[in-house]
């Protein structure tokens, strides 16, 4: 790369590596981001739900409170995003609903409601009949539900494009091309080396690969693996759903989000498989036959996309945030489930560390420190 070595560069062009270039461009840094084919890995098959809340686990409580953090951003985020980029990203905030079937569903959604209600967290108890009401094409055989109205979704394919045009418009360089090492001299990283032999130096690089972070050369060990998840879009669901609706069928979760005015996406598999981007007839037939069970209406909607993805998974299923043990270099990677619902806040702390050198508090627990101990050197 020719030209003036840049403050930073970014390598990843998704919906966390956009975002961040972003903001650090706003910040007065000058950006350049590269990626052989940004927003073709997690960001498209993401379901776009903005649901900490629906999502809490036990023993996740920093998640949870970043995961909140980040979705009181959102309308804030999402109208910056549409004014800078003179385009939709399709933020839609009528909740979350969660439905069970059967009473093993049953007992792990009181499980779950008497968990939301200990952290003081906005969650309703539904009545079979009263979660029919809010959601007419709900199933009959549906035994009760959750309503969190606090649970949004976004678009997120639609939020990637958006983030192309702002990002560009803030003065960050998108760089075409494969990343192959992370540059480093002198004990620090120096930039990126690219497919076919170029090279972009910059000031510090920032790690936003997602589930391939940990297998660039260059890295020190990172303990993010893929995550395989089979996704489905469907067209034809005007009027379907009104919100989010999350399922246990049977043990099994399924959910369905609508998007873009007719569209609507169930999903999603979770699977140990590497790198396999396979689409099975297994997976598309489990995803269809419980979504149906849910919303038999379902059985309409023309089936126009099934894709397989790998979430940056990590052992605490927590991101990793900030500087990592290589001097030059900083992490934005291991979001997991939740890249959509962090992109804000992960953009806001990460774009500070780069123009100040400060990681704010809210991003102390997930720097990749708390992994040391596990992880050995290579």
């Amino acid at each position: 790369m020719t030209g003036p070595t840049p403050d930073v560069v970014v390598a990843g062009g998704g919906l966390i590596g956009l975002s961040l270039a972003w903001r650090a461009a706003q910040r007065g840094l000058s950006v350049t981001v590269v990626d052989d084919a940004p927003g073709n890995g997690a960001s498209a098959a993401a379901a776009g739900m903005l649901a900490p809340v629906t999502e809490a686990g036990y023993g996740e409580d920093a998640l949870l409170r970043l995961g909140l953090a980040s979705l009181a951003r959102w309308p804030t985020f999402a109208a910056e995003l549409e004014q800078a980029s003179g385009l939709p990203v399709g933020l839609r905030t009528a909740g979350t609903l969660v439905v069970g079937f059967d009473d093993d569903d049953m007992r792990e959604l009181d499980a779950l409601h008497a968990f939301q209600q200990e952290l003081g967290l906005n969650a309703e108890r539904l009545t079979p009949r009263a979660a029919r009401r809010h959601e007419p094409s709900l199933t009959p055989r549906v035994r009760g539900g959750l309503l969190v109205t606090g649970d949004h979704s976004v678009d997120g394919r639609a939020v990637h494009t958006a983030l192309l045009a702002a990002a560009a418009s803030a003065g960050v360089q998108l760089v075409s091309g494969r990343v192959d090492a992370v540059l480093v001299d002198g004990g620090r990283a120096t930039g990126l080396q690219l497919a076919g032999g170029g090279t972009v130096p910059a000031g510090t690089v920032v790690l936003a690969l997602g589930a391939h972070s940990a297998a660039l050369p260059g890295v020190p060990p990172l303990p993010v693996r893929p995550v395989k998840g089979q996704i489905l879009r469907l067209a034809g669901a005007a009027g379907l759903l009104d919100g989010t609706v999350r399922a246990l069928v049977r043990g099994r979760r399924v959910y369905l989000v609508p998007y873009a005015g007719n569209r609507l996406i169930v999903g999603a598999t979770t699977e140990d498989r590497g790198f396999d981007a396979t689409v099975t007839a297994g997976g598309v037939h489990d995803l269809l036959h419980d979504a149906i069970d849910v919303v038999p209406g379902v059985t309409e909607l023309e089936l126009v996309e099934a894709l397989a993805r790998w979430r940056p998974g990590t052992a605490d299923n927590a991101p990793l945030l900030g500087p990592s043990r290589l001097p030059g270099l900083v992490l934005a990677t291991g979001h997991h489930r939740n890249g959509v619902l962090l992109t804000p806040v992960t953009s806001e702390v990460l774009a500070e560390l780069l123009a100040t050198g400060r990681l704010p508090e809210l991003a102390a627990p997930f720097t990749s420190d708390r992994f040391e101990q596990e992880m050995p050197c290579r």
